[in-house]
């Protein structure tokens, strides 16, 4: 919970609720004297987004997602969200900035005829290129004007949104949290591992997106005399297909690839404990904090910005996706200075005890809604 509170009851639209995101809404709901009113409905099945309606602070109204066409071309209508606001009746609300949606314009009318604040949340507007991009990006100018203020996911997102003219006394970025502050002191590793192999640890879903055939290869590649282990954590449609890859480097001497399936709780922290640094190969990046949190450096693929913010040359490393040799060069760069490596997760740690967490993200939203109001 944060010190700062909002006094009246707020509003937030989402088009679908992750899992990963309840947290967040429970943490700034319990600030909301008023109470929030989460608002959202189902992805396409296409999607595989992991959802939820459980929150414990929060409350949660079903949106009727009507989803059309798919692609660039794709939009979603969500044909209930003026009843959810006339039941709501918020004194403050924050839709997703994002101009495929329907109807949020209806939204934002609504809330202007009672002259209460409205505020965007997104990813930011990269520059429009090709056909017609000139009128496009003025048609997101226009789109982002009406919202009061703007709250961005990253430095990037913030950028993006100050390039097309909004005064940045209007932008705010809450950097994209996943997991609260952690408790209790730093996890100490001990700096020397005398004939000890380094273990480099992944966790989450196992998608083709995430690239963890690189990482099988990457390690390949590297000559065991490097002493490097892989340790996977996690399942999905690619496990079998990884294990498959893996067969072929691990031996009877010599498992140098090891799959753990699905672990939470005590398993888990056992393995974040047991591993010297975290790899993202690929997109995607929800288990980068939570690496952090358990002070481990990081090595992750560039993506849409928000890691900009969370990996930094003092605790980690970003390379370009789909890019192998980076991913060997980089691996090999990480390890070969292992006190190098405990102080860069010592700097993870830091991060996301004072800097990126649910608890700070929270106090920019409030921040956002204090000067919107």
């Amino acid at each position: 919970m944060t010190n700062k509170k909002f006094s009246g009851r707020l509003a937030i639209q989402q088009r679908v609720l992750p899992v990963y995101r309840a947290p967040f809404f429970d943490t700034l709901a319990a600030s909301c004297e008023g109470g929030l009113s989460l608002f959202a409905g189902e992805p396409r099945p296409i999607e595989s987004i992991a959802t939820t309606q459980k929150l414990n602070i929060a409350q949660y109204n079903q949106a009727k997602n009507r989803h059309i066409l798919s692609g660039p071309l794709y939009f979603c209508n969500q044909e209930n969200l003026l009843q959810w606001l006339e039941d709501t009746n918020p004194d403050a609300l924050i839709l997703e900035a994002n101009s495929r949606y329907l109807a949020t314009p209806s939204a934002i009318k609504w809330m202007r005829a009672r002259n209460r604040p409205v505020i965007g949340w997104g990813l930011g507007a990269p520059q429009q290129t090709g056909l017609l991009a000139g009128l496009r990006q003025k048609n997101w100018m226009r789109f982002l004007n009406k919202f009061d203020a703007l709250i961005a996911y990253s430095q990037r997102g913030a950028a993006d949104y100050a390039s097309l003219g909004i005064p940045k006394d209007r932008i705010f970025v809450a950097h994209n949290a996943v997991a609260p502050k952690p408790k209790g002191e730093m996890l100490q590793r001990p700096l020397y591992k005398a004939n000890e192999p380094l273990i480099i640890l992944f966790v989450g879903r196992l998608q083709a997106r995430k690239r963890l055939d690189n990482l099988i290869n990457a390690i390949e590649k590297i000559p065991e005399e490097h002493m490097l282990r892989l340790w996977i954590v996690g399942d999905g449609p690619e496990r079998k297909s990884l294990e498959k890859q893996a067969a072929l480097l691990n031996s009877e001497k010599i498992e140098r690839i090891r799959f753990f399936g699905e672990r939470h709780g005590a398993e888990l922290n056992h393995i974040w404990a047991e591993s010297d640094i975290f790899v993202l190969p690929g997109t995607g990046g929800l288990a980068v904090q939570e690496a952090m949190s358990h002070a481990l450096p990081v090595i992750v693929a560039k993506g849409d910005g928000t890691q900009n913010d969370l990996v930094r040359p003092e605790n980690g490393w970003q390379i370009p996706p789909d890019d192998l040799s980076a991913l060997i060069t980089t691996l090999k760069n990480a390890v070969s200075d292992i006190h190098r490596l405990r102080a860069m997760g010592a700097e993870s740690w830091r991060i996301v005890s004072e800097e990126v967490n649910i608890e700070k993200m929270a106090e920019t939203f409030l921040r956002c809604i204090e000067k919107a109001a």
